[in-house]
């Protein structure tokens, strides 16, 4: 089934091209709500998209909150925010959450392991370290872990989805700046112009 991208795709390709000489401009704000009802936000790295569905990938470590909050049943609602300062743009995409982990039976299987693949040898020994957020080893050998494998994905290792059902796409340049909201409703993805 051909699936066409959903028209928010292109400014965000548009915007990631305009802004590629900052490195930064792939870090996204992504925030969650734990099992307390809580807000959570943190800085994630955008691994790209899996299409022909258009969800954002990101990577995390099974033991971080974020992934224990999901897979305990903590509402899977999430938004990320991603400003780009190149060109004075700001989207907001708000979906839902899937964790693909290592006992995943779905067709994100190799979606995961290409993951794995795609990361630096820095980013993929950071997930044989301790446990994310429990206190630091007096041991220094405790963050200087043998390289894992890097075709083989460590337990650790998830491969985080967020599937968008509403966009909003704030451009603070010009006068008046604009605003665009994009929403999925019944299958179809809206557009209109709001109020900035």
């Amino acid at each position: 089934m051909n699936h066409p991208l959903p028209p928010w795709r292109s400014p965000i390709a548009r915007a990631l091209h305009r802004n590629r000489s900052l490195a930064y401009a792939r870090y996204v704000q992504l925030a969650t709500v734990d099992a307390s009802h809580r807000p959570e936000n943190r800085t994630m790295v955008f691994r790209g998209w899996l299409d022909p569905v258009s969800q954002l990938k990101f990577v995390t470590d099974i033991r971080s909150t974020k992934a224990i909050n999901l897979l305990a049943g903590a509402s899977d609602w999430a938004e990320v925010c991603w400003y780009f300062p190149k060109t004075r743009e700001q989207f907001r995409l708000s979906g839902t959450l899937t964790l693909i982990a290592a006992d995943t039976t779905t067709s994100h299987h190799k979606a995961r392991q290409e993951a794995w693949q795609q990361m630096s040898d820095a980013g993929r020994v950071q997930f044989a370290w301790e446990t994310p957020g429990a206190d630091r080893s007096a041991d220094p050998a405790a963050l200087n872990p043998p390289q894992p494998d890097p075709n083989q994905p460590l337990d650790t290792f998830c491969l985080l989805l967020l599937e968008a059902v509403a966009v909003t796409h704030l451009e603070l340049r010009g006068e008046p700046q604009s605003c665009y909201l994009y929403e999925l409703l019944d299958g179809e993805w809206q557009t209109r112009s709001i109020n900035p």
